[in-house]
């Protein structure tokens, strides 16, 4: 069964091509290949030229690959664990939103999914790969730079830049990487050859699982049960969007920005405090009592268990219209816009729930603009305030051992009182 929340749909732009170029044949994903050349921006010396790309040199796009590069890429696809269809998802519509939101910017933080055990978490989450869109990359470097914003650019791809050299760009979809629980430091943070420092005199890095999320999702599962040395590496990631690695006098940094998102059981441990909160939102699952609901949840299931490639085909439609959704709404976020005063009444919830720090005030305003790019709208209404607004406060609210109420109706009681 599709889920339907999501069905207004936006029309995709149509992208000028270019004459095709030969593209290397070791790559799976690689659709576009561009070269970008030095000019100087922002504080790192590059500027930007008439309000285009900020230092574009010359761009190729291959339009389409030959017979034997279709082949091997349709041949790896299908050599991989299928995943269950995100449009095949039965209920559960609010963490299905919350994921989709993050997705369409992922500056709203991540979100954290609690709920009881078998309510489908890791499948949604999971579920999620089908639809990332695809971002530029500079080809082969580790750390899935950004040939255009040095925020997002690893030191040795900005000196590049810096030296000259042209670098060339493709097209690679998101990355989502699943964090361990029992995952080592090293893995996590990448490790420095102690060796080849002393013995050559140069810095060998290799990279780890934060070098890959970068400008991707980063996923633990059962993120209440992660060790507290790992929790601080997130925290510390989190915070700075950079990972440091020190060894014995040694420092390499890359950038680290990632959709952080976390899914547990509250009956297996709460969750500490600083990590809780930055989780830009919240969202709680709760097991299906609809028994005609559980029996349809069961059947597709099992269709899916028997034969996987077959349910997914019967979902292709769905799936592939869901896929447009997010690509024109990450196009068509930062035309959004949300009215003084709604931010006004935004902010006023905020501080008469005492609520800590302005992150609370920042996620709603981004997830509301998120949703209305999703519907296709260009201004925030109150109904999209309404909709995100218990999933961006619920667990930044300072929790009261005799308060029997959830903390999203008290939110919500709270919105409509400010917002009448």
């Amino acid at each position: 069964m599709a889920s339907t929340f999501c069905s207004s749909s936006i029309a995709l732009p149509h992208s000028s091509i270019h004459s095709p170029q030969s593209l290397p044949t070791n790559s799976l994903s690689q659709t576009t290949v561009q070269i970008y050349g030095p000019k100087s921006y922002r504080g790192f010396g590059f500027h930007a030229v008439n309000g285009r790309s900020p230092f574009p040199v010359a761009s190729a796009v291959a339009a389409q690959f030959n017979a034997s590069e279709q082949a091997q890429k349709i041949s790896f696809n299908e050599s991989q664990r299928p995943v269950y269809p995100f449009s095949a998802i039965v209920g559960q519509d609010e963490m299905k939103l919350c994921l989709l939101l993050n997705v369409i910017d992922p500056k709203i933080g991540g979100v954290m999914i609690m709920g009881d055990r078998g309510t489908g978490k890791s499948t949604t989450v999971r579920s999620l790969v089908d639809l990332l869109p695809e971002i530029k990359v500079v080809a082969g470097d580790p750390y899935n730079s950004d040939p255009e914003d040095p925020e997002f650019m690893g030191v040795e791809v900005r000196e590049r830049v810096l030296n000259g050299e042209q670098l060339q760009v493709v097209f690679s979809k998101i990355n989502m990487v699943d964090l361990p629980l029992g995952a080592t430091e090293d893995r996590v943070c990448g490790t420095i050859d102690i060796e080849k420092a002393l013995t050559e005199g140069v810095k060998s890095f290799e990279p780890g699982l934060l070098a890959k999320a970068n400008r991707g999702i980063l996923y633990v599962d059962e993120v209440n049960l992660l060790d507290d040395h790992l929790v601080d590496v997130l925290l510390d990631s989190a915070a700075s969007g950079w990972n440091t690695v020190e060894r014995e006098g040694i420092s390499v940094s890359h950038p680290a920005r990632f959709i952080l998102i976390g899914s547990g059981n509250p009956e297996e441990g709460e969750l500490r405090p600083q990590l809780l909160d930055r989780f830009g939102m919240h969202a709680q699952v709760g097991t299906v009592r609809d028994a005609e609901l559980r029996v349809k949840i069961v059947e597709e299931r099992t269709c899916f268990d028997k034969n996987p490639k077959g349910f997914r085909h019967s979902y292709k439609a769905q799936q592939e219209k869901l896929q447009q959704q997010i690509a024109s709404a990450r196009s068509f976020l930062p035309s959004v816009q949300i009215d003084r005063d709604l931010k006004v009444k935004i902010s006023k919830v905020c501080a008469e729930l005492n609520v800590d720090g302005l992150r609370g005030d920042i996620v709603i305003n981004r997830a509301a603009k998120a949703l209305a790019a999703l519907k296709g709208s260009a201004k925030v209404s109150v109904e999209d305030i309404a909709t995100v607004i218990p999933n961006c406060l619920r667990h930044r609210l300072r929790k009261d051992p005799l308060e029997s109420i959830d903390s999203g109706l008290l939110v919500l009681e709270k919105f409509y009182a400010v917002f009448r």
